[in-house]
């Protein structure tokens, strides 16, 4: 009635016949059981059990018999449904193998084969393990896309309409948030001192890091020091300054007196002043921003187009040119060439070039309160400035949205409606962060048409 060894040989030897459609009813299994084992996999082969006792290993076609597995667990066998359960450390299964080798052990080893080789698609996964060192790749690659471009919602511009309504045109100025504030930005970026580039915060033969380019700096030589003034050339603290971004909100705001009145008013990227704009945006500029790319595409880098730039910028009056000239390498050249230009032609602006050190600390702060986008705007570089350089700060054309608070239609600029490149700026993220500013009095949003505000101070 028992079996030898030699049977076992002979189980081992035999040829598998060809796998049924259907696997016959496995002994020993419940009708739920039968029904829940997987389906077959094409393709799959098994291979007669080692005499160790080793559980049956699934092999891909192609695969050469014989062929080292590895040490430890492959993710494969890790992942196949094999005697009912996940493969235990070291290959062993906790079922019945060839070498017990009574016929009804036989019959269920043989069914249990059947079932392998019918398993899910899930087993014809690469049989190699994950490596360490990529699966910690794989980590810090997902921590940092997730750190760069988190997973978070915006409100849409119907709910900040209701927002900004809510809120009213009621507004008072806090001392202590404005004082608080500025304590913030005095400590991470020090704007009385590194807003510009001067010979007192780059002295000669420095190495200056570019803010905007990865692992790129340049040396201060005698040509570049002559071209800084000697310290910032603002008399500070300024009192009441006026930030006008170019947001189409400006458009029949009615604004140009009230912008006017402010002690100094800055302006970004050379927008127009014509007569037909004056009453909405004022006349008055102390300073304004002009980015390279402007110069390239409006006035060819300054190539053959010299005289009209000069007699664009007469509008600004005496006022101060600040570009980023050590952002991008791209960008140094025009900045250079706007110096020369006017210097060449004796007009009444000056050019001050950017701090990259204090443009790079700027955006590492406003980072850290929530703005994630390639590069912070220039309105955004200039209300930070201003609150670090102003004793008051009132904000104009600040608004990126389609539609004002009545739901009318506007243009993205008040002279144009030429939207900015996407995914460049986070114009909704920091219309917020400047809104948050707005209700905790650190500075004042305009945003209705203007008439004489409501203020009262705190202390």
């Amino acid at each position: 009635g028992g079996t030898g060894p030699n049977d076992c040989e002979e189980g081992r030897q035999q040829q598998q016949p060809p796998l049924p459609e259907r696997d016959p009813p496995l002994p020993g299994l419940s009708g739920e059981q039968r029904a829940a084992a997987p389906p077959r996999l094409a393709g799959l082969r098994w291979h007669p059990p080692p005499a160790s006792g080793m559980a049956p290993v699934p092999r891909a076609p192609g695969r050469p018999a014989g062929s080292p597995r590895g040490s430890g667990l492959s993710i494969a066998a890790a992942l196949c449904p094999l005697h009912g359960g996940l493969w235990r450390s070291g290959g062993r299964s906790p079922g019945p193998t060839m070498s017990d080798c009574s016929p009804a052990r036989r019959k269920i080893c043989r069914g249990r084969r059947r079932r392998m080789a019918a398993a899910g698609p899930v087993c014809k996964w690469p049989r190699t393990r994950l490596p360490v060192g990529g699966a910690s790749a794989l980590c810090v690659f997902v921590l940092c896309w997730l750190y760069i471009f988190p997973v978070y919602r915006l409100p849409d511009e119907k709910e900040v309409v209701q927002g900004v309504l809510q809120q009213g045109k009621a507004w008072r100025s806090n001392r202590t948030a404005v004082t608080g504030f500025r304590k913030q930005l005095e400590d991470c970026c020090d704007p009385g001192q590194l807003f510009a580039m001067t010979k007192q915060n780059s002295p000669l033969g420095k190495n200056l890091w570019f803010d905007g380019e990865f692992l790129h700096s340049v040396t201060i030589d005698n040509a570049t020091y002559s071209l800084f003034p000697q310290a910032t050339p603002f008399q500070l603290p300024l009192k009441k300054c006026s930030v006008v971004g170019n947001g189409g909100i400006l458009k029949k705001s009615g604004c140009g007196r009230q912008i006017d009145q402010a002690d100094f008013v800055m302006r970004c990227n050379l927008p127009p002043l014509s007569s037909e704009y004056s009453k909405d945006v004022g006349s008055k500029t102390q300073l304004v921003t002009a980015n390279p790319s402007i110069i390239e595409k409006r006035f060819q880098n300054l190539l053959w187009s010299r005289k009209t730039f000069v007699d664009s910028v007469k509008v600004y009056n005496h006022s101060y040119i600040y570009m980023p000239a050590f952002s991008m390498k791209t960008g140094t050249e025009p900045s250079l060439r706007v110096y020369y230009t006017l210097e060449d032609f004796g007009a009444n602006q000056t050019v001050l070039f950017a701090n990259p050190n204090f443009l790079r600390d700027i955006g590492k702060f406003w980072k850290s309160k929530g703005i994630h986008a390639k590069r912070l705007s220039t309105g955004l570089f200039l209300v930070s400035a201003a609150l670090g350089l102003c004793e008051e700060v009132t904000i104009y054309g600040f608004w990126p949205f389609s539609v004002d608070l009545h739901g009318r239609f506007i243009s993205h600029h008040y002279y144009d409606n030429v939207l900015p490149d996407s995914g460049f700026h986070a114009m909704p993220e920091e219309f917020l962060q400047l809104w948050f500013l707005h209700k905790n009095g650190v500075l004042r949003m305009q945003l209705e048409q203007c008439e004489a505000p409501f203020l009262k101070s705190s202390a």
